[in-house]
C-alpha cells in the first residue's frame, strides 16, 4: 500500500480512493470569449518544457498507480503535435496504468484534428474523443468567438470514427442572437452524425471574460431567459426522442456510452489530478493546482509542489457536497448508497428541503431514491443551492 491506495482497486471504496485521474493540457491557439478555464495562447514554445514539468508532478506519487478512466482535457490537448502528444502518453503510462476496457477520454477541437493524430491517439490507447463543436451555425460560431468553421466539424468527425473511437459532442446553447429555431438546426445536424455521447451546455457569461465585458458594456445581448429555458427542453425532447439517454442536467448519451470518468466526479467519489489548474479529491482533501503554466512550470523545476489551495473536508461538509453532485444525476440520491458513502441519513439531513422542493413540484421521491424531474432539471442550479442552504443552517 502507498499512501492508502491499494492498486486491486477492491480494498477499499472508490469514495476515498481514487479510480480517476484528470490531466490537464493548457495550451490553445486562441482563447474563447466566453472560455474560463485556465488556458494558454501564444505559449507553445512552453510545451515541452510543460510536459517535462508535468512529469515531475506525477513522479512525486511514488508509485504507479491503477485507474479505470482517464480524461485529458484543456486548452486544447490536440493542439499538440503527434510526437508531443506520444511523449505525453510515455510520461502518463509510467505513473497511471488502466486495464483493457477502460475509458480514456480526450478533448479536441475541429481544426486540430486529422486522421493522422486520430490514427495515433487510437494506438496510444485513447478510445473516446469529445469534440468541442459548440455550433454548426456560422452567427453563432462567430458570436462565440471560436476559431472553427462548420465545415471543418464533418472532417474532424470522420477521422474519430474511421479510427474506431467512440465521439462525444458538445454544444452551447442560447449564443448571442440564436433563436430556437437556429438551436432546433444545431441538435439535427448533431444528430446526423450519431454521436455516442452529447453535451449540451446553456452559455454562462463568466465574470471578467471577454464575452462578459461586451454583454457588460451592452456590445452584446443575452438570450431571454425564456428562450433559453426553451432551447434546454428542446434538447431533451429531441435527444431523447431519438434514443438517447438524459442522464446527468447537461448530458446525454446512448444506452451504454454515458461518460463513466464524469459520473465519478457526480458520485462525488475520489478523485487524481495534475497539470496546471487540475483539482483532485483524496481522503476527503480537496487540492487545486496553480492555474498559470508559466508559474505551474517555475514551481516543479524549483522542487516545490505545484498546489495552490488545499481544504480538508469534514464529514458533515463532506455529505452535503455529495448529494449537491447526486442530485444532479437522472438516478438522483439513492438513499442506501448515499448512507453507506458518507455515513448519513439523506432524510434526516435535508428533509425539510426535499419536501420544501418536492411540494414545489421539482423533485420526486420513492422509498429508494429521491430525484429531479422535469421541472426541477429546467432550474437545478437553483435547486442545488436550496439544498445546500438548508443543510447549512
Amino acid at each position: 500500500m502507498a499512501g492508502g491506495y491499494h492498486n486491486d482497486m477492491v480494498a477499499r471504496p472508490p469514495w476515498l480512493d481514487p479510480r480517476t485521474v484528470y490531466l490537464h493540457i493548457p495550451f490553445c491557439q486562441h482563447r474563447c470569449g466566453y472560455c474560463d478555464f485556465a488556458v494558454s495562447t501564444g505559449d507553445d514554445i512552453q510545451i515541452e518544457l510543460y510536459l517535462e514539468a508535468i512529469e515531475l508532478e506525477l513522479a512525486a506519487l511514488g508509485t504507479p498507480r491503477t485507474v479505470e478512466t482517464a480524461f485529458i482535457g484543456g486548452g486544447t490537448p490536440t493542439r499538440l503535435s503527434i510526437a508531443q502528444l506520444e511523449r505525453f502518453f510515455q510520461i502518463v503510462r509510467r505513473w497511471f496504468r488502466w486495464p483493457t476496457g477502460a475509458e480514456v477520454s480526450i478533448e479536441a477541437t475541429p481544426e486540430s484534428l486529422d486522421e493522422e493524430k486520430c490514427r495515433m491517439l487510437a494506438a496510444a490507447g485513447i478510445s473516446r474523443v469529445s469534440i468541442g463543436v459548440q455550433s454548426f451555425q456560422p452567427d453563432s460560431l462567430v458570436a462565440l468567438d471560436r476559431i472553427h468553421r462548420s465545415e471543418q466539424i464533418p472532417k474532424a468527425i470522420e477521422a474519430v470514427r474511421r479510427n474506431g473511437l467512440n465521439l462525444s459532442l458538445d454544444l452551447i446553447f442560447a449564443a448571442p442572437g440564436s433563436t430556437l429555431e437556429s438551436w432546433h438546426r444545431d441538435l439535427e445536424a448533431a444528430l446526423a452524425f450519431a454521436p455516442d455521447h452529447l453535451s449540451s451546455y446553456g452559455l454562462t457569461y463568466e465574470t471578467g471574460t471577454p464575452l462578459w465585458k461586451q454583454r457588460h458594456r451592452g456590445e452584446v445581448r443575452a438570450v431571454l431567459e425564456d428562450d433559453e429555458l426553451a432551447m434546454y427542453e428542446l434538447a431533451i425532447d429531441v435527444l431523447t426522442g431519438h434514443g438517447y439517454e438524459h442522464y446527468e442536467v447537461s448530458n446525454f448519451a446512448k444506452p451504454g456510452h454515458r461518460c463513466r470518468h464524469n459520473e465519478r466526479y457526480w458520485a462525488n467519489e475520489a478523485y487524481y489530478g495534475h497539470g496546471v489548474g487540475a483539482a483532485r479529491y483524496v481522503e476527503g482533501s480537496r487540492e487545486l493546482n496553480l492555474r498559470n503554466t508559466t508559474d505551474y512550470i517555475r514551481k516543479l523545476f524549483a522542487g516545490e509542489s505545484p498546489r495552490f489551495q488545499s481544504e480538508k473536508l469534514d464529514d458533515r461538509e463532506r455529505a452535503i457536497e455529495t448529494a449537491a453532485v447526486q442530485l444532479r444525476r437522472a438516478d438522483g440520491i439513492d438513499f442506501a448508497g448515499f448512507r453507506l458513502q458518507t455515513g448519513f441519513d439523506a432524510n434526516g439531513l435535508f428533509g425539510s428541503a426535499f419536501a420544501h422542493l418536492e411540494a414545489q413540484g421539482l423533485l420526486e421521491a420513492d422509498e429508494r431514491r429521491i430525484r429531479l424531474n422535469r421541472r426541477g432539471f429546467c432550474v437545478a442550479d437553483g435547486v442545488v443551492e436550496h439544498l445546500m442552504k438548508i443543510a447549512n443552517v
